[in-house]
């Protein structure tokens, strides 16, 4: 008996080796931790319980049978995050470069497979040079049973890859179909061709870091929702938004132990807007001050600076926010922030997560480029998943909601359940200047009558009562006391149940 434990204890220590002392010191040297370390990082000390660690490809070509080691280059398992299940799998780099297989993808194909069976988070950590090119088709094939399950667990199971190394050429379809992508600054990369063959075809000449590092995903092309500075940071991020999230869409959010007064009071908010309403203030302020504690996870911080969306909790309960953000192009709407805002307004219905929606928007961003670009449809993205979400949804209007912006921000008409204002809200088709220049387009010559008109127009109409006059608003609220309100709302919205219309599926305006 003791030569068999005896043989087991040694396969296990050669599976845990990896690619061998040599590769593990050189992926060390860049900074990176290898992927076993990465896994009992991100997971609760001794909770990780791994499956396949004996299994070896099947290739004999290219000299391949020589070389088989136990894994074949990703370790899959399941563990707890804070006590709650997660599945994962983290390639290793140091194993073929942590090229996918045959193999390979039937390891993370089967804990993709339990996480749905189960409902727990998938968490996917990519480091790895591609397709293994020895395999074939073989290998793409299994990248396509990947993305096969991407598919179907989308809106059934959170998904969030962590990018720690290249992901490179069909490898970067699994990520970009899941919910949350975290990248780590100076040592990731993702691109659908590399710098070699951008230049081949197209004659750029462009470093990977340029064209697919962490700072061009999470500032240009959104692909990417954050970037941390090394591994540990971007494990220990990971863990935190996990305890935002519920297990699956059967499940509701954790609820977490608060210590924050769901009645507190905040006299600042009162002076919170400037008397200049052309003058900007910052909506994370107040955020912070109506969340528990003052916690806020922004999702997407570096992209589309004019809208924020991120997690808070209210009463120790998720809430998921979406925010104008004055302070950046006076917090117009354009098709970044549409298309930004769309996606998690979508996460948070798919998942039971309620929204909260501040509202400060002077309209959609005018021009040529935007017209171009299609800022109609993309704009009809945010409308489309306000419309369709059928979780408890708060809006509060702090200043200006004006024209097809105001209806697009979770207005009552898209079946908003609470819809409160500041007596300093202003919900109007558009601005008083504007306005006054088209009805009395007549008087322009004459300055003193159009400031009087102006005046008029803004006493009439650049207030919220016109639009609570209508029920369009529930209360004009005082700003002190917003947190209490939004409490109060969302924990009488707790029971809430609405169905659409039965569908196999929707349209949505892509």
């Amino acid at each position: 008996m003791s030569d068999i434990l005896a043989e087991l204890e040694r396969r296990r220590e050669a599976a845990r080796a990896g690619g061998g002392e040599r590769r593990v010191e050189a992926q060390h040297a860049k900074g990176k931790l290898t992927a076993r370390e990465r896994v009992e990082l991100l997971l609760d000390e001794g909770s990780f319980e791994e499956f396949d660690m004996f299994v070896t490809h099947r290739t004999t070509d290219f000299g391949m049978a020589e070389s088989k080691p136990a894994g074949d280059g990703v370790i899959t398992g399941w563990g707890t995050v804070n006590g709650r299940m997660v599945y994962v799998f983290s390639q290793d780099f140091t194993v073929f470069g942590g090229s996918l297989s045959e193999t390979h993808a039937q390891k993370i194909c089967k804990i993709m497979d339990m996480a749905m069976q189960n409902g727990a988070p998938i968490i996917g950590i990519n480091d790895s040079g591609g397709a293994r090119i020895q395999e074939g088709v073989a290998s793409l094939a299994g990248y396509a049973e990947v993305f096969k399950r991407n598919v179907l667990a989308s809106g059934v199971v959170p998904q969030i890859s962590l990018i720690m190394g290249p992901c490179a050429g069909g490898a970067v379809y699994s990520p970009a179909m899941t919910d949350f992508i975290f990248m780590v600054q100076d040592s990731s990369y993702m691109f659908v061709t590399g710098p070699d063959v951008v230049k081949t075809v197209t004659n750029e000449v462009v470093t990977a870091e340029e064209l697919g590092g962490a700072s061009t995903h999470t500032r240009k092309s959104s692909v990417a929702d954050a970037a941390f500075k090394d591994d540990v940071e971007t494990l220990m991020e990971t863990r935190r938004l996990i305890d935002f999230l519920p297990s699956s869409n059967l499940e509701k959010p954790p609820v977490r132990p608060f210590f924050d007064d769901p009645d507190r009071i905040e006299p600042s908010l009162d002076t919170l807007i400037p008397q200049n309403p052309n003058q900007p203030y910052d909506m994370k302020e107040l955020i912070h001050k109506i969340a528990d504690e003052g916690d806020f996870y922004e999702i997407q911080e570096d992209f589309a600076g004019n809208i924020l969306t991120g997690f808070i909790r209210l009463e120790g309960s998720t809430v998921g926010v979406v925010a104008n953000q004055p302070m950046v192009l006076a917090g117009v709407l354009d098709i970044a922030s549409s298309r930004k805002a769309a996606r998690f307004v979508r996460f948070c219905d798919a998942f039971e997560i309620p929204i909260l929606t501040l509202v400060d928007v002077p309209g959609f961003l005018p021009g040529t480029a935007q017209e171009y670009d299609g800022v109609i449809k993309h704009g009809a993205k945010l409308l489309f998943a306000y419309a369709e979400a059928t979780v408890p949804k708060v809006t509060l209007i702090t200043r200006k909601a004006y024209g097809g912006a105001y209806v697009v921000m979770s207005s009552k008409h898209l079946r908003g359940d609470f819809n409160y204002a500041w007596p300093t809200a202003q919900v109007a088709v558009m601005g008083a200047k504007g306005a006054t220049e088209i009805l009395h387009r007549s008087e322009l010559n004459d300055p003193e009558k159009i400031a009087a008109r102006t005046e008029e127009y803004e006493t009439n109409f650049a207030n919220p009562f016109r639009a609570a006059e209508r029920g369009f608003v529930d209360e004009v609220i005082m700003p002190q006391s917003s947190r209490k309100r939004i409490c109060r709302a969302f924990a009488s919205l707790r029971g809430k149940k609405l169905n659409n219309p039965w569908k196999k599926h929707d349209n949505i305006p892509l």
